[in-house]
C-alpha cells in the first residue's frame, strides 16, 4: 500500500449492510469464469437459461392440459350393463 493513502478517518464496514442487501455475489469456478468475460455475459446467459426453462415448463403444462382434454369424458355416458351375481342365480 502506498504511503499517500490516508485511512485515518476511515470507517470499517460502513457500506457492508447496504451492499449485502442489494447484491448477490457468486463466485465462479475458474473454468466457468474463462467462458464469461464480464458480469453482463453471465447475466445474459442466465437470462437465456431461465427463458428456456420457462418455455419448456409452458410446453409441459400445455401438453398436460391437452392430454387431460383427451381423457375427459365426451358428455355421453356408457350404457349400463347388468351386474353379475356370484350366487349363480338363474339367468333369462
Amino acid at each position: 500500500m502506498l504511503a499517500e493513502y490516508d485511512f485515518s478517518n476511515a470507517v470499517r464496514g460502513k457500506y457492508y449492510e447496504s451492499y449485502r442487501q442489494g447484491t448477490n455475489v457468486v463466485l465462479l469456478d475458474a473454468d466457468v469464469a474463462e467462458v464469461f468475460p464480464s458480469a453482463a455475459a453471465v447475466n445474459d446467459a442466465l437470462r437465456l437459461l431461465v427463458a428456456l426453462a420457462d418455455a419448456k415448463a409452458s410446453r409441459r403444462d400445455a401438453g398436460a392440459r391437452r392430454q387431460s382434454k383427451k381423457l375427459r369424458a365426451s358428455g355421453r355416458t356408457a350404457p349400463k350393463t347388468p351386474a353379475k351375481t356370484r350366487s349363480g342365480a338363474a339367468r333369462d
